[in-house]
């Protein structure tokens, strides 16, 4: 079985993967313009305002689009078939991410955050996904 590909931490990229080990969605908001940022920055994209700092998101969205995976190569072969959506978070930012869980999702649904390992491996990378919100 081929490795899955490993998370590259970096000064920006570190405070959001620290977070999804604790099962939180941290993403930047920008303190000129008060804008959410997503994926981490060192400059706003909205103003170019420098002033960016750490926001607790609340880990749910809409599904904006999303696509089911029936072929795939390398270490994701195995998991075929699975689900990537664009997600468009209650914070103003889109985010891809996979879609788990029995509920299939449909665009236009609410989804929440579900931090998952892609193998029962305990080195295993966490990424954050999504599942359906049941009763939304």
């Amino acid at each position: 079985m081929p490795d899955l590909p490993s998370i590259v931490l970096d000064a920006e990229s570190k405070p959001f993967w620290d977070g999804v080990a604790l099962g939180e969605l941290r993403l930047q908001r920008c303190r000129d313009c008060a804008r959410a940022v997503f994926p981490a920055r060192v400059v706003c994209p909205h103003c170019y305002g420098e002033g960016l700092e750490p926001l607790l998101a609340a880990g749910s969205g809409t599904v904006y689009s999303k696509t089911v995976v029936h072929r795939a190569f390398g270490a994701f072969a195995e998991h075929v078939p699975f689900t990537i959506a664009l997600i468009d978070l209650d914070e103003g930012v889109r985010m891809m991410s996979r879609i788990v869980g029995e509920t299939p999702v449909a665009i236009g649904d609410r989804v929440r955050l579900r931090v998952t390992r892609l193998d029962d491996a305990p080195d295993a990378p966490q990424l954050p996904c999504f599942r359906a919100e049941v009763g939304a």
